[in-house]
């Protein structure tokens, strides 16, 4: 059967169009009753101008259905699609008791972060960009760490940046979000897709045959990142996100999804390759004129390394602040 391609115009989306052709937007969410959207200042509010009825939902539910070949009903209450910029997800009433709700996700090839902006409002200092772009520049590892949604990818992206474009680059995603091609059109890049055929695992020891210099893989979540942890024991330069709320918690949170492949070697391996991690966190506030505001930032940066056998952390930034800058103050 033909598979058919989700096109991105009125017809397919209808009043979702507008906030599908914006790029302040990132992500368009209903619940049943409302529709909620977040954009780019990282501020999420209601759509009250944007008219979705249960008519309009129906539609839209079938035309992903068609467009991915999947049944969406009762004994299938989950539908999932995506473009090369969207990611769909549409959940059936039978299973949210507020109604058939969807969220859709978009991921533009482009990088929203700037120094400018970074410093502007308070994502990071000055300071501190510059010091991990000398980290990239100095071809350390690094794993970016934070919450789902806080931007741990876009983060990554703006310091991929300084990656040399005769630096030949593999990137390795479920979901495309680097990007990276698109965004770097004269690098040396190229893209793992996985699918059923094509695991992370597979695709780690796949990238490894490809001679690279640089792994980018956009989420490690369970026994692949042993995998990454070898690949980067070769001299393969890489970078990574995870879940974790701490930057000190990495480490761990690698060897729980080792299961029982972690063990104490693996742990020096960690110490030993991973060379630096970096939490975003993300917090709400209210500001002068009384209205609710969100600020992502780079909270926390550290070190890891192995001395005299002993596994060390050494935190280099605290609370967005350099440490040494306090020192020296």
């Amino acid at each position: 059967m033909l598979k058919l391609k989700i096109v991105e115009n009125k017809d397919f989306f209808g009043p979702l169009f507008p906030l599908i052709e914006d790029p302040m937007i990132t992500d368009i969410d209903y619940n049943g009753i409302s529709l909620w959207v977040t954009d780019t200042q990282n501020l999420r509010y209601e759509a009250k101008n944007v008219v979705v009825t249960p008519a309009f939902v129906e539609e839209f539910s079938n035309r992903v259905a068609n467009v991915v070949s999947k049944p969406f009903h009762k004994q299938s209450p989950v539908l999932e699609a995506e473009t090369e910029t969207l990611r769909i997800t549409i959940i059936h009433e039978s299973i949210s008791m507020l109604g058939r709700g969807f969220s859709i996700r978009k991921s533009l090839p482009m990088v929203r972060l700037t120094r400018e902006n970074m410093v502007e409002s308070g994502y990071a200092s000055e300071g501190v960009i510059q010091f991990l772009q000398s980290c990239v520049e100095h071809q350390r590892n690094l794993v970016f760490c934070g919450e789902p949604g806080v931007g741990k990818t876009e983060c990554a992206k703006f310091f991929s940046q300084f990656i040399p474009q005769n630096s030949r680059v593999i990137t390795i995603e479920d979901t495309p979000e680097w990007h990276y091609s698109k965004i770097h059109p004269e690098a040396d890049c190229i893209e793992i897709r996985l699918n059923a055929s094509m695991d992370y695992t597979l695709a780690i020891k796949t990238g490894l045959r490809l001679n690279p210099k640089w792994m980018m893989v956009s989420e490690v979540r369970s026994k692949e990142v042993q995998y990454l942890i070898e690949s980067l024991s070769t001299g393969v330069r890489g970078m990574t996100t995870l879940h974790t709320d701490d930057v000190a918690k990495i480490p761990d949170r690698m060897l729980n999804m080792m299961g029982d492949v972690g063990n104490s070697r693996m742990e020096n391996d960690i110490y030993s390759f991973i060379d630096i991690g970096v939490l975003i966190r993300r917090k709400a506030f209210v500001d002068d004129a009384g209205k609710m505001q969100v600020r992502r930032y780079i909270d926390q940066v550290c070190a890891f390394h192995r001395d005299h056998g002993n596994n060390r952390i050494h935190m280099l930034v605290e609370d967005g602040k350099l440490l040494w800058e306090d020192q020296c103050a």
